[in-house]
């Protein structure tokens, strides 16, 4: 079971600009900011911290991982659209529009400021 996934920033406050309205969509919130990182936590579980975004522990440059990927379930297909849409009109790269992979999935993906691949996906059937 996953405890939390964090990214990495080189710029911690536009990051948490992009996050703040992105995750508001699903209905997560920044809970806390120090300087060197946000965390966000479900509208109705304030405790429950799931994402982080931060600055490197190391102070070394935040790079991408290579074949990572950090993906939010949405609970609906206008919001896989709407999490899409706003990710790019925040400054995000479109990695992939909006549509069904699979049969019955449906999934988005950007590339967030600091090129970190996030996916928005939702089961159709369901």
């Amino acid at each position: 079971m996953i405890g939390f996934v964090m990214v990495g920033t080189n710029d911690l406050d536009k990051a948490t600009g992009f996050y703040d309205t992105l995750l508001d969509i699903i209905d997560l919130k920044r809970v806390e900011k120090t300087d060197t990182y946000g965390s966000y936590a479900p509208k109705s579980n304030p405790e429950a911290v799931e994402f982080y975004v931060t600055t490197p522990f190391n102070e070394e440059k935040a790079t991408v991982g290579n074949g990572t990927q950090i993906s939010f379930y949405i609970n609906n297909k206008e919001d896989v659209d709407l999490f899409h849409s706003t990710a790019i009109s925040l400054g995000a790269k479109d990695e992939g529009a909006p549509g069904e992979r699979y049969e019955g999935e449906y999934y988005s993906y950007i590339r967030d400021l600091d090129g970190n691949k996030i996916c928005g996906y939702t089961y159709l059937n369901k």
